[in-house]
């Protein structure tokens, strides 16, 4: 595939899958903009990729309309839109425990964002483009502390099916990864990351658990494949059968 004239938006392309993927489409010629709330992790980011003239950055809410809008309005037509966005921190507690602020940040990020992304962005698409998401295997497989999480999931694979229908020609699809050593781990298990994981790679068929370009490879399958939508492309390792 040529990508010499393509751009595409990855919101959350400054760590983990996103940045991932935004590495493998830099290597293949196209415009990438990877956008985020945090100047300095973008600022860093760029540094790390040092594509210069074909890699752009934005700082963006996606939880806030006016910043989405903006954010179009300046960057124009566009090919495929991803977001890997999620503020996921504070939000594993028991339900005893669960501030409403920290629930109320899930669904910003992975929810009113990629409707948000989906309502402003969808316009800007060229007719074979695409819109990509990340929801989660805690929508299959959910644990305690995790029932925010695996609930915003859920919804959002919920709206892939209804954007597909709603914006058909334009292509709509999710990721649903299995656990994948990001970043986010940190907020998830702290100290015990590596423990964790190790944990869960002996109980998963595939014996190990993901890495970012694990998820960067399903991303980009379902850009790149004009017969897939509203289709949720499970890469987890076997986490759903164990």
């Amino acid at each position: 595939m040529d990508m010499g004239k393509t751009k595409i938006l990855i919101v959350g392309g400054s760590s983990g899958m996103g940045l991932a993927l935004a590495r493998r489409y830099l290597d293949e010629g196209a415009t990438v903009i990877i956008a985020g709330r945090g100047e300095a992790k973008l600022s860093a980011a760029q540094e790390e990729l040092s594509y210069s003239g074909s890699l752009e950055i934005a700082v963006v809410d996606i939880s806030r309309e006016d910043d989405v809008a903006a954010l179009f309005q300046r960057i124009g037509r566009l090919d495929h839109i991803v977001s890997t966005a999620a503020d996921i921190a504070g939000a594993y507690r028991l339900l005893p425990e669960i501030e409403l602020s920290a629930a109320q940040r899930v669904v910003e990020s992975k929810f009113y964002g990629p409707l948000l992304l989906a309502k402003h962005g969808a316009p800007k698409l060229s007719a074979n483009g695409s819109l990509t998401f990340v929801s989660g295997i805690a929508a299959y497989r959910p644990a305690a502390r995790g029932a925010v999480v695996a609930a915003v999931n859920a919804a959002l694979e919920g709206l892939v099916r209804a954007l597909a229908i709603e914006l058909a020609p334009i292509r709509v699809n999710a990721v649903s990864p299995g656990w994948v050593d990001t970043p986010i781990w940190q907020f998830v298990a702290g100290d015990a990351k590596d423990e964790t994981l190790a944990a869960m790679a002996r109980r998963l068929p595939a014996g190990r658990v993901g890495r970012p370009e694990d998820i960067a490879d399903a991303l980009c399958f379902l850009m790149g494949n004009g017969f897939t939508t509203g289709t949720t492309l499970h890469v987890e390792g076997g986490h759903r059968l164990v």
